[in-house]
C-alpha cells in the first residue's frame, strides 16, 4: 500500500513565526528542549535546539571532594641535603628576583631561597 498522502511538490505554506510563504517542503518542525511542537517555520526562523535548555536533563556527577585525604607530608619526608637545604617534597618551593635567589636566613618573613642563575655568552664572528 502507498502512501496516502500527497506529494506536495509545489504545495505553498506559511511559516508560523514571520507569516512568508514557502514551499511546504522547506519548511522545518520547531523543537524547543528535545520536544517537537507543531509550528512550521523557515529556514531563516528556525533556530537549532539549545544546549543550554537542556540543564538538569541529563545527571551529572562531579565532585570536588575526597573520601579519605591523607595530609602531604612529602616536604617533611623529604629531609635536606648535605649543605643543609631542602631537597625535594612537593611544597619546596623557589622563588627570585633582582638578584635570582635574593632572599636571605635574615629576610623578615621569608622562605629561604637557593637558587642560582648561570648562564654562557657564546662568541660571535662577523666576516
Amino acid at each position: 500500500m502507498g502512501n496516502r498522502f500527497a506529494s506536495g511538490k509545489k504545495a505553498i505554506a506559511m511559516c508560523d513565526r514571520c507569516g512568508q510563504q514557502y514551499l511546504l517542503k522547506k519548511l522545518k518542525t520547531e523543537v524547543i528542549k528535545q520536544r517537537l511542537y507543531q509550528l512550521l517555520v523557515c529556514p531563516e526562523c528556525w533556530d537549532p535546539d539549545q544546549p543550554q535548555l537542556m540543564l538538569g536533563t541529563f545527571p551529572v556527577d562531579d565532585p570536588q571532594a575526597l573520601r579519605n585525604p591523607r595530609p602531604d607530608t612529602t616536604y617533611v619526608t623529604s629531609g635536606v641535603n648535605s649543605a643543609g637545604n631542602p631537597s625535594g617534597g612537593s611544597r619546596d618551593i623557589q622563588w627570585g628576583w633582582q638578584p635570582v635567589g635574593g632572599a636571605s636566613l635574615n629576610d623578615a618573613g621569608l622562605t629561604p631561597n637557593y637558587l642560582v642563575a648561570t648562564t654562557f655568552v657564546g662568541t660571535v664572528t662577523v666576516s
